[in-house]
Order: C-alpha cells, then structure tokens, then sequence
C-alpha cells in the first residue's frame, strides 16, 4: 500500500467522525421540535423556525466558509467548526434556563454556522480523496455514518428529551411558587445536560483534530470561479436538486412524530404487542421502558426507522452507485420515495406510519449522489462549487416552513403533497444526468 493511499484512507476515517458528529446534533435537536412547540405553546409555521435558524446558517455562512478554507486549509477550518459547534450548544444552557426561545434560535444558528464550515471541507474533501468516477461511492459511504448518527439520535431524543410531559401556561399557573421552581429547573435539565455533555465532547474532538495530519487536497483556486459556476446549467440544476431534497426530508424527518400524534397512533402502537415490543427492545438499551412514558415519547422512538433507513440505503447505495450509472439509481430511488408517500396519506393506522417511515431508506443516497453529479468534470473550480451547493441546504429551512404552513392550513396530508413535488424533481434530475452520460460516453 502507498503511502498516498494509507494517508488518504487515514483521513477518510477522521472524517467519517465528522459526518457522525453532525447527523448526531441535527437530528438530536429535531427531536427538540415537538417539546419546544409545548414549552413555548407555538404554531406547527414557528415551530419550523428551529429549522430556519439551522438551515438559513447554510446559507449565510457557505461562500464565507469556503473563503476561509482557502485561507487557513481544511485542518484549521475543520477545528474552527467544531468549536463553533461547542458554542452553540453551550447557548442551550441559558436557553433553557430561561425559557428563551429567542437565546435558543441564535444558539442553533451558530450551531449551524459550524456545520455549515464542516460540510463546506469535508463533502468535496472525500469527493477528492480517489479517483472521480468512484466519487459517488466513496461519499454515499461517508454520509452511511452520517445516517449512523442521525439513526441514534432520535433514540436519545425520545428517552431523554421527550420522555416526560410538558406542562401548559394554565397548568404552571395553578402550581406554587415551590412546584413551579422545581417544575421549571426539571424542565431546564432535561435539556441542558445531554447538550453539555455534547459540547464536552466536541472540545475533545477539536483537540484530536489539532494534533493528526490530513492530506494536502486543496489546489489553487480560480479567479471569477463563483460567475463562471453561475452560468453552468448542469451545477445549478444540482444544486436545485440538493435544495428540494433537504427540504422534503427536513419536513418529513421534522413532523414525523406530530404527524403520528394527530393520527393518535400512540393508542394503536400500545395496543399492538409486537409494535411495543419493537419500542421497549430499543428502550431497554439505556434501560428504559415505555410501560409509564408519554405518547410523543413513545411515537418518538420510531423515527429510528426513518434516519435508520437512510443509513442502511447509504451502504447499500456505496456499492449500486459503483456498479450503476449515479443517476439512474437517484431516479428509482426518488420515484419510491414518491410511491411511499402516497401509500402513506391514502391509508391510515400501521400501514400509513411504516410506509412513511420507509421514505428514509429512499432518502439514502439521495444527497451525497446530487452533490458528486453537480461536481463532475467541475476541476478546480469543485472547492467553490461546494460552497454553492451547501447554500443550497437552505432549503431545510424553507420547504419545511412552508410545509407546516401547509399543515396548520390544510392538515397533514395536503402537506405531502409538496414533498411528492420535491422529489418528482430528483426523478427529473436523476433521469437528465443519466441521459447526459450516456450522450457523453
């Protein structure tokens, strides 16, 4: 083995932490959103303002990323997220503290500001670490652990974020002074803890990265690379794609558990043996059970299928992609997600939870093959090219507002509809890149 190829494989698995680390927190924080929306008694629309603080960083904070690691290189520019990162979540403590949705949204929007510089590095970083015909392989199984941590998460969130109920303004008011003391520092820990511990850990994680050696990628970049991006049709379409893609798993991902409340799902999954048997098998891991837990807990702890799909779609993608054309795997993959969502909304009970949970598997590969598609044949100009396609993450912020927009209008089915219009794009995408290939082969 050469030393290039050691190195390179080194620095994949160092990265491979990273894409852990940032599915963890996002997701983690997802399972903040139906807690938060009856701790500050909001609308499904202000809800999503979690998600448009998170996602809206994307935007504001990718070309000035990419800027700085052209300056400082990717190791310095990796340390700087991930002590950026360890601020935000520190910004939780007063948050909760004080029951201040506003200190919550500006911590998360600087949580973000630090994923944003690590998604910037390390996306076209493992896209550069081989050869490019194996890019999509070699990404599709870095975001596989991606998916990894975002399938734990949601295991974290419903047995200590969820796990006990949210008291009401009118509820609070009847307490006394002592009750509500006590009630109001319970409430503040269950929050501050987790995200504590987190930051601890991020801290440690920075200190690692200082110290190991990461190969030098980076190559000169062009001048007016960001107006010649601009006029490439082929990169916008793409980044087009990783917009519509965020935002309808963002949403889905965002409202699975309010959308299985409103279906008052929680009665059926305890009335059904095998379907608690499944929930108390994945609480017993941190020895817990939901014999006394609260229905959004318990709905809560199957979002584990969703995140969890997508990781088991990611490896199996890493090998379709190596031996299928990219794009015509997003296509079938993108028109499944379709034929889950209308099964979905077309029935109700079990039937109408697993088919929608089923959509994380199809979400699977869908980002990191957009994201190697838009880069192809891009050379030098792929570091910036990177920055524009994670300004498009911003749709994380906007699809899913507009889809709870949708909900609080329409319900919960008519709003899926505009996830079905996401991913008919992709299946567009998807089938134009594929054509385009086989034109140029």
């Amino acid at each position: 083995m050469s030393t290039t190829t050691k190195s390179y494989k080194s620095a994949f698995v160092f990265l491979t932490t990273l894409f852990f680390l940032w599915g963890f927190i996002t997701v983690l924080v997802d399972s903040l959103v139906p807690r938060l929306k009856d701790v500050f008694e909001i609308s499904y629309a202000k809800t999503v303002l979690i998600q448009f603080a998170f996602f809206t960083a994307f935007f504001v904070f990718s070309l000035p990323a990419g800027f700085i690691l052209s300056k400082i290189g990717y190791k310095k520019g990796i340390v700087l997220g991930l002590l950026t990162i360890a601020l935000g979540c520190l910004m939780f403590y007063p948050a909760s503290e004080y029951r201040n949705f506003t200190i919550f949204l500006i911590g998360y929007f600087t949580l973000a500001g630090g994923i944003t510089v690590l998604q910037v590095a390390a996306n076209p970083y493992v896209a550069l670490l081989g050869k490019e015909e194996d890019a999509s392989s070699r990404l599709n199984l870095s975001q596989a652990f991606n998916s990894l941590g975002t399938t734990i998460a949601p295991i974290i969130g419903a047995l200590f974020l969820l796990s006990n109920s949210v008291k009401s303004s009118a509820e609070i008011e009847i307490l006394s002074d002592s009750e509500k003391t006590n009630y109001y520092i319970a409430e503040a820990e269950t929050v501050q803890i987790p995200f504590l511990i987190i930051s601890l850990l991020i801290l440690i994680l920075a200190i690692v990265f200082v110290f190991i050696k990461l190969p030098k990628v980076m190559q000169q970049v062009p001048k007016g690379g960001y107006i010649s991006l601009l006029k490439n049709k082929l990169m916008l379409m793409g980044a087009l794609g990783i917009f519509v893609y965020v935002g309808a798993e963002v949403a889905i991902g965002t409202f699975l558990v309010n959308y299985f409340d409103a279906m008052n799902l929680a009665t059926v999954v305890s009335n059904n043996e095998i379907m608690m048997r499944i929930a108390n098998t994945i609480a017993s891991i941190f020895n817990k059970s939901f014999s006394e837990a609260d229905a959004k807990s318990l709905l809560g702890i199957f979002v584990i299928f969703y995140w969890g799909g997508a990781m088991i779609g990611r490896f199996i993608g890493a090998y379709l992609t190596k031996i299928l054309a990219p794009g015509k795997v997003l296509a079938i993959f993108a028109s499944l997600a379709i034929l889950m969502i209308l099964i979905s909304i077309s029935t109700f009970g079990l039937l109408s939870m697993w088919s929608i949970l089923v959509v994380g598997l199809f979400n699977s590969i869908m980002f990191p093959t957009i994201f190697t598609l838009s880069l192809e044949g891009l050379g030098d100009l792929k570091a910036q090219a990177s920055g524009l396609l994670c300004m498009a993450i911003v749709g994380g912020a906007i699809i899913p507002f507009a889809f709870g927009s949708l909900i609080d209008n329409y319900g919960f089915k008519l709003a899926f509809l505009l996830a079905i219009i996401c991913y008919a794009y992709i299946v567009f995408y998807g089938r134009f890149k594929s054509k385009k290939m086989i034109v140029n082969s």
